[in-house]
């Protein structure tokens, strides 16, 4: 075998090298209420969260996942959501990504560019792209959570470059090359 034996901090080194599109997932669930004898139902909250992990998954049926740590504070109301958007992020937004990759600030007041859509779900403003979708599984994967989601619909927005994120911070995607 070649390469270096693994540990933590070279595996994380390594996967800064790896170049990767930049998302924000917001979500809502039904929040908690006291006393227990209403039935827990309360105001509904939400969460929203930076994320370079979102892919495809499948064309038939359309699904598509992301991954969130489960220490998140976002991830109490990914756990309990039915339904999510994905925003697609243009290089142009990377404040977007910064405020909802800032932990301990109200992310939405951060980046108040967003307005309410279906179930509720928080839908920035100026993305190139974004899916809403009803999440169909929750699988656990180490320290964090990989959510399968299935688009329902979808906005082509704004043209553009995406945002990148590489070696930590955010950039541009090349020039492509011919093939």
């Amino acid at each position: 075998m070649n390469g270096e034996p693994l540990d933590t901090d070279a595996f994380r080194a390594l996967l800064r090298r790896q170049a990767a599109t930049v998302t924000v997932v917001t979500a809502v669930a039904r929040g908690t209420a006291e006393p227990a004898c209403l039935g827990g139902l309360g105001q509904p909250v939400r969460a929203g969260f930076t994320a370079t992990s979102f892919t495809s998954v499948s064309l038939d049926p359309p699904l598509v996942s992301f991954c969130l740590g489960t220490a998140s504070s976002s991830w109490p109301v990914v756990a309990r959501a039915e339904h999510v958007a994905v925003h697609l992020l243009r290089a142009g937004q990377s404040d977007a990504a910064r405020a909802f990759a800032t932990s301990g600030v109200d992310r939405f007041a951060a980046h108040p560019h967003w307005t309410p859509g279906p179930f509720g779900l928080p839908l920035l403003d100026g993305v190139l792209g974004r899916l809403v979708c009803r999440v169909v599984h929750r699988i656990p994967a180490g320290d964090h959570a990989l959510v399968i989601a299935e688009p329902l619909a979808l906005y082509a927005g704004e043209d553009g470059e995406p945002l990148v994120h590489h070696r930590g911070g955010y950039t541009t995607a090349a020039t492509p090359v011919a093939a």
